[in-house]
């Protein structure tokens, strides 16, 4: 790389750049800056700072001509003026001047019809290695040719001192210029922001070329039936893909277009809090060399204390896909046979597995319902309710149902099954009942994938009115249909009907009269 290229971003008296360095220089960088600590095992541990989450609220898009069109504007997706972005841009330049550069080419998306060129741009080695871990890592021929079509300029040191003055949310700025193909961070380290950053463009890019971009993992068996887990962070998404009997396509993010699924990525990022071998095998022995840890807590020995989580409940890894053996090379696979809504029940009132018909798939998809998890965003220290359309409302540029359409044509045109599998709480709400055993929640997987589910006779719950099996494999029948885990049954129907008022509640949004997309015959009714 030339310094013109920097020049032309307007970064002036850049000392060294290193460009494209591999794992063994990362990491020797990122130990002699003082920037990490090694565990046991290879891993790289470091801390992301007072951000241990991200920071939904300071993400802008500039407003300009076209974009401005499509982008639906509001509480996820807020405006900053040009001239606003121009000056915060020119923050983020200075601080990225007269330092030595760590620079990183990557690929978004598997597909040669889909994938983009994005260029990272950090004075941190560990951000140029968390990158290189989450994206798709070009080869030696393809990085010689490389052209970035989106740059992120990482100036994480920096601070909008301004920022009131800007009309912005506080000092830490994470902003997008989709005219211009550039994004700019400031005033937070976490390595999220970069990930879901790019999820965002590619959710922006995508639909617009009629393709559905997801917040979803997705892996695939010996047959190849390819099987897609939707859900927000802390559902489960990373652990319940990754099975040691199926390939792995990806944990988070994926596209759907005429040939089938394909990831985004080329890593994991999975959350280790608790995390231990016996449950979950393949993300534990994939923290190896190459690895890196986030804000968990070690001893002097390198030996990492998964079960503390006094720096955060958000502790993270991320690590190259390679390091799950049983992943599948190509990140693709065909058209899905199975999709699952995962969601964090939080009041303990939907059933661990749950058939969906295909207008509860699409009221359940709008309705992303979960419990956003402790440590995930800032501000969230305990489980809270929460209503996320398409199971990752703060990456969807374009309105909802957008998304939604997309979806319901292609499961349409491709015969696919849909369930909800809740992996909350059971007998009881947050702090009452307890949380699913992950060993319960695989086997409704595993009936799901292996068809065996379709066996079952089911039942139809009140009120929500979803589809459950009266019995499921090895699955205490009592948990099956939720109200018969509680000991308090007045108490769990009271908690079921104001549950269900709030889901009401939110559908509302859709129900206008020019909607295409008013399934709420689909969702509840209290009473009935």
């Amino acid at each position: 790389m030339n310094l013109t290229e920097l020049e032309e971003l307007g970064l002036k008296n850049v000392g060294k750049v290193f460009h494209n360095l591999s794992y063994d220089e990362l990491i020797q960088h990122e130990l002699d800056n003082g920037e990490c600590t090694l565990t046991k095992k290879g891993a790289t541990a470091v801390d992301t700072g007072i951000f241990t989450g991200r920071s939904p609220k300071d993400k802008y898009f500039v407003d300009a001509d076209p974009s401005n069109k499509y982008i639906a504007w509001g509480d996820v997706n807020k405006k900053v003026d040009a001239k606003v972005f121009a000056e915060v841009l020119e923050i983020a330049r200075n601080q990225l001047s007269d330092k030595d550069l760590y620079i990183t080419d990557v690929f978004c998306g598997s597909s040669a019809a889909s994938k983009r060129s994005v260029r990272f741009v950090s004075e941190i080695a560990w951000q140029s290695h968390f990158v290189k871990n989450m994206f798709i890592r070009p080869t030696e021929a393809e990085l010689e040719v490389f052209k970035p079509g989106f740059t992120v300029l990482n100036a994480c040191k920096a601070v909008d001192d301004k920022w009131k003055e800007h009309g912005l949310n506080s000092e830490v700025f994470v902003m997008f210029d989709i005219e211009n193909n550039l994004a700019i961070i400031g005033g937070t380290w976490y390595g999220g922001e970069m990930k879901k950053g790019i999820f965002s463009m590619m959710n922006y890019w995508l639909p617009l070329e009629d393709k559905l971009a997801m917040h979803c993992s997705a892996n695939v068996g010996e047959r190849g039936d390819t099987a897609l887990f939707f859900g927000l962070s802390g559902t489960g998404k990373t652990t319940l893909s990754t099975d040691p009997k199926r390939k792995l396509i990806g944990d988070d993010e994926h596209g759907w277009d005429n040939y089938g699924v394909f990831n985004f990525e080329g890593g994991c990022y999975a959350k280790v809090i608790n995390l231990d071998a016996k449950s979950e095998p393949e993300i534990y022995n994939a923290i190896r060399k190459g690895a890196l840890l986030e804000n968990v807590v070690m001893y002097g020995d390198g030996e990492v204390d998964y079960e503390d989580g006094s720096k955060t409940e958000n502790t993270r890894v991320s690590y190259p896909i390679e390091h799950i053996e049983n992943h599948e090379p190509s990140l693709s696979a065909g058209h899905p046979e199975n999709i699952i809504f995962l969601t964090a029940d939080a009041f303990g009132v939907l059933p661990p597995v749950s058939k969906l018909t295909k207008e509860q798939a699409m009221y359940y998809f709008l309705s992303g319902y979960t419990a956003k998890v402790a440590g995930t965003e800032r501000g969230i220290t305990e489980p809270v309710a929460t209503f996320s359309a398409c199971f990752g409302e703060a990456f969807l540029p374009l309105h909802p149902t957008v998304y939604a359409k997309l979806l319901g044509e292609k499961i349409d045109k491709h015969g696919v099954n849909v369930y909800l599998v809740n992996t909350g709480w059971t007998g009881g709400g947050y702090g009452v009942g307890k949380r699913m055993s992950i060993k319960d929640t695989r086997a409704c997987i595993n009936a799901i994938l292996d068809g065996s589910i379709k066996e079952s006779e089911f039942d139809t719950t009140k009120t929500f009115r979803l589809h459950v099996p009266k019995t499921l494999g090895d699955i205490n029948p009592e948990i099956l249909n939720p109200r018969n885990a509680w000991e308090d049954k007045e108490a769990f129907d009271k908690t079921r009907d104001t549950l269900a008022e709030m889901f009401i509640e939110n559908f509302k949004k859709y129900q206008t009269e020019d909607s295409e997309f008013d399934y709420s015959s689909a969702g509840p009714k209290v009473g009935s």
